[in-house]
């Protein structure tokens, strides 16, 4: 195979990879999420694609997975293999903007910025609120509040629009 052909294959295969959507966001695919990291064709013409999860034990890794190889052996693509990445870990400040747009469109308030500790080492506890409010992706106000810190999945929140009564999730930062 000509370097051509290779670095065509390449980009075709990270093409249906960005193309795969999250199963618990289904609005977003996996590259407007952030956690599709890399997508590399190997010297045997294999493909491997490297996906951090949004946290340790993200139940949701496995349909990720499954989705990303039926995807590609559906594009042609024989050998795949899909490896997981954990450093740098996940964090949603990789949500991309139009990811935030396809949340905020679909009724779920995007993340802020995640905070972060200079210092290297354990993520630090935080006690209490993240963020004092968060705006209403229905009607856009601040006038809103948590009602439960888990909604249907663990990385997002449950709140409820103060203004115009609607409940919303809420993807908490990390």
């Amino acid at each position: 195979m000509t370097a051509r052909a290779s670095t065509a294959r390449q980009t075709t295969a990270r093409e249906v990879a960005e193309r795969v959507v999250d199963p618990e966001l289904p609005m977003l695919t996996l590259a407007d999420l952030g956690v599709l990291r890399d997508v590399a064709e190997d010297a045997d013409g294999s493909v491997t694609v490297a996906l951090t999860p949004t946290y340790s034990g993200c139940p949701a890794m496995a349909e990720m997975r499954a989705d990303v190889v039926r995807s590609l052996h559906e594009a042609g693509f024989a050998d795949v293999r899909v490896r997981t990445v954990l450093d740098p870990p996940w964090s949603t400040d990789w949500i991309s903007a139009d990811g935030r747009r396809k949340l905020a469109e679909h009724g779920v308030s995007p993340p802020g910025a995640a905070q972060r500790d200079a210092s290297p080492g354990p993520v630090p506890l935080v006690l209490g609120a993240v963020r004092e409010a968060v705006p209403c992706p229905n009607c856009g106000s601040r006038d809103t509040a948590e009602t439960s810190r888990f909604s249907s999945t663990a990385c997002k929140a449950l709140w409820r629009c103060r203004s115009c009564s609607e409940p919303f999730e809420h993807v908490k930062e990390i």
